[in-house]
């Protein structure tokens, strides 16, 4: 016999959590299955941790760029304290809270592995061995995330590398650390690791520059930043072998011909979504294909409309604020409402925790003039600004905004510099509100905030 509940949710992350509230709020009994810690990747390996390790040495910067305040400074980050902090906000990798949290909002949480077993059915095997099976009425809900992808580089299976798990719980800093990836994972954790106490920490990169999606000045600025605190940097450098030697010594061999020596290696190079034993083989899915969906999030190709995949399982925005929109807008969909996730073309917020913090939103220029639009480019030193300067000698930073010329609308942002993330709110409204320069005129910022530079982008549009 089969327990049957209105909608099963297989992955008990953030994402999962949040897709198994919404469909409780319009009274529909919910199933949550989880096979690891309720609160998944970010709660425990991911934004909390990393976030943890950064801010001390994020504090120290900024008190080294006011004058009156370096003379403090006599120090360094006390890397077991931080470890101590980030412990705590990983909740010691215990999720009573969020079972709690699961339990009070009137969902069944379920411990195990869950698989598709045909048409609206679920398999899961308990941690004991025992198999259980679900029926939803409604709809099933994939959330199951990603994992940390490992390129295939001659004898990186055998050089016990780490992935970001690993280096978000570790409780030592390696006297040298190779990462491998310049992209945000890779690069937060050379910075917080460099601060941390790591004597020689080194990028590679195959890409042209560091965080190759975004602008090319982001790169630039961010590689001088790192290597202004001493951490080597390679880009369009490509790691061809890995080898580790018995004594733990990691060496890289890199494609320009020379090599990388380290204590511990992360592999940073991306993601892949979790989908490989969710069973989608039994309703006529390849379970080795990245999953499709459409804009209520449905998977394409499954007779019915009841299978759902919201979050990195379905690849279309892998950060957790993307995936929790979605879980709100298939709760809704699966509640009887009529929408669509559409932020996920247009609108996708992402920030780097690197000082100089890196801060987007919807297109970058080649993206708008890729996609056909007629684009004018705005931009601003952020140091020019009367709170840039307040924020101490040093301050760099640029606000640079992608206008839609015809429409005169904003059709992306990027921002760089001191809390260049709290910038990022404002730009993503006026892109999903579709608010015109014209009406920016009216939306007057606060002196001195960084949000002035808003005004010093508009005053240089009408000198363009």
């Amino acid at each position: 016999m089969a327990d049957t509940y209105d909608v099963v949710v297989i992955g008990g992350g953030a994402v999962g959590e949040n897709a198994a509230g919404y469909a409780r709020e319009h009274g529909l009994s919910v199933a949550l299955i989880e096979r690891e810690l309720v609160g998944g990747e970010c709660s425990y390996w991911a934004c909390m941790p990393s976030k943890a390790l950064l801010r001390p040495g994020e504090v120290l910067a900024e008190a080294r760029r006011v004058p009156a305040a370096e003379p403090a400074v006599t120090g360094t980050v006390d890397a077991d304290a931080a470890f101590k902090t980030r412990d705590a906000f990983a909740s010691h990798w215990d999720d009573k809270h969020q079972v709690a949290w699961v339990e009070n909002m009137g969902a069944d949480l379920i411990r195990g592995v869950g698989r598709i077993a045909g048409d609206r059915r679920v398999a899961v095997e308990t941690p004991e061995g025992s198999q259980r099976t679900l029926e939803a009425r409604r709809a099933v809900v994939l959330a199951t995330g990603s994992l940390a992808a490992m390129p295939p580089i001659d004898g990186l299976a055998d050089a016990a590398a780490w992935d970001n798990r690993d280096i978000t719980t570790t409780s030592t800093a390696p006297r040298r650390l190779v990462i491998l990836g310049g992209g945000a994972v890779g690069v937060e954790m050379a910075q917080a690791f460099r601060r941390l106490g790591s004597d020689e920490v080194t990028i590679i990169e195959m890409a042209d520059r560091l965080l190759p999606a975004e602008e090319p000045f982001v790169g630039a600025q961010l590689q001088e930043a790192l290597e202004a605190e001493g951490i080597v940097v390679h880009v369009g450098a490509q790691a061809t072998a890995v080898h580790r030697d018995d004594d733990g010594t990691v060496t890289m061999t890199v494609d320009t011909g020379h090599e990388v020596v380290g204590d511990e290696l992360l592999v940073a190079t991306g993601r892949r979504p979790v989908t490989s034993e969710l069973g989608l083989e039994t309703v006529d899915l390849d379970p080795d294909a990245r999953l499709e969906v459409d804009d209520a999030l449905r998977v394409v190709g499954v007779d019915g409309g009841w299978l759902y995949a919201v979050g990195d399982v379905n690849g279309r925005a892998l950060l957790t604020h993307q995936g929790k929109y979605q879980a709100r807008i298939v709760g809704d969909v699966i509640g009887g409402r009529d929408i669509e996730a559409w932020a996920d073309h247009r609108a996708v917020p992402r920030v780097v925790f690197t000082d100089p913090q890196i801060a987007a939103v919807g297109r970058t220029e080649q993206d708008a003039r890729d996609a056909g639009i007629a684009v004018t480019v705005l931009s601003h030193d952020l140091a020019a600004t009367a709170a840039g300067a307040l924020h101490g000698k040093d301050t760099a930073g640029t606000a640079q905004l992608v206008i839609d010329t015809p429409r005169r609308t904003i059709v992306g942002a990027t921002f760089t510099g001191p809390n260049a993330a709290e910038l990022l709110h404002a730009a993503t409204v006026a892109i999903v509100g579709g608010v015109t320069i014209d009406q920016l005129w009216h939306a007057v910022p606060a002196f001195p905030t960084l949000s002035e530079v808003w005004l010093r982008l508009l005053e240089s549009e009408r000198q363009t």
